[in-house]
């Protein structure tokens, strides 16, 4: 065990005991710092989250909506956040509150559990909302 310890420092490494319960104990010289770095790395990569976009127009039909939906449905069930953004251009300026009735469609065709992360807001020239997996 000491003969280990001095290879350690001698390396610059830790003396990590693997197996205590074994005869002699099993040990294992690494950089701990590195390690802990790489499973956090690991764990994180797990966890990743994409956020996918799905644009629309305010004048959309019925059928492409449901489209839309149906996508923003198999986004969510992929376990991937969903950003729906409607640009609005010229005179369409003038009435956002059709844009804002287009997303309550929206909301009320998506069944199954979601979350509204961001309600619908209109920001310039855009109005954007967030849809996460998870429970209603």
């Amino acid at each position: 065990m000491r003969e280990a310890l001095v290879m350690a420092v001698e390396k610059d490494l830790d003396l990590v005991e693997v197996s205590p319960e074994a005869t002699p104990p099993v040990c294992k010289l690494l950089d701990f710092g590195k390690y802990k770095y790489q499973l956090s790395k690991k764990q994180t990569a797990g966890k990743r989250i994409d956020v996918k976009e799905v644009k629309i127009r305010p004048q959309i039909d019925i059928h492409d909506l449901e489209l839309k939906v149906r996508n923003i449905r198999r986004f969510l069930d992929e376990g991937n956040k969903a950003k729906v953004m409607m640009f609005l251009r010229g005179r369409e300026m003038a009435r956002p509150d059709l844009g804002m009735k287009v997303f309550e469609k929206i909301s009320q065709m998506l069944t199954g559990k979601f979350n509204i992360e961001v309600m619908p807001k209109l920001e310039g020239k855009s109005i954007t909302m967030v849809i996460a997996p998870g429970g209603k």
